[in-house]
């Protein structure tokens, strides 16, 4: 009979589907440190410590306000490359309906990958950067722990 090949190829894809339920990919992390502009209004060097996975991603997101002439830097400073990889920065703008006025403050985000088993210190920097500008005027110091 037909009917046996059939219940066995259903029995098969049942099975296939049960085990792939059964591990499920591991999702990306969530993992993130934000520190808003009254954060730093009250504290100008903010200290964090973030533990994350190894193999993923996490971000750090900051009040910045470029309109000021002081601008994070580009680059984060890790204490330990071989841990602790950054991949991206992107400045994001304020959005709203109307428009925000000039000068209201927007995000900077830096995003992360986690190499390895580790621990290592990121380190941004908010300055003027143009000669005798100021220097360190916010600062913020990640620990992250990578299990």
């Amino acid at each position: 009979m037909k009917i046996k090949p059939i219940l066995t190829g259903i029995v098969i894809a049942i099975v296939l589907l049960l085990i792939a339920c059964a591990a499920p990919a591991r999702p990306p992390s969530k993992a993130w440190v934000e520190v808003t502009c009254d954060d730093f209004y009250k504290n100008k060097h903010i200290n964090q410590t973030l533990e994350v996975q190894a193999g993923e991603t996490f971000t750090v997101n900051l009040c910045s306000n470029p309109t000021t002439g002081f601008q994070w830097s580009e680059e984060a400073q890790i204490s330990a490359p071989a841990v602790v990889k950054q991949e991206d920065h992107k400045s994001i703008s304020p959005e709203s309906e109307p428009p925000p006025p000039p000068g209201t403050p927007g995000q900077e985000v830096w995003t992360f990958s986690a190499l390895k088993q580790g621990s290592c210190e990121v380190y941004l920097e908010y300055s003027r950067p143009w000669e005798g500008g100021e220097e360190g005027e916010w600062t913020c110091t990640v620990t992250v722990v990578v299990k």
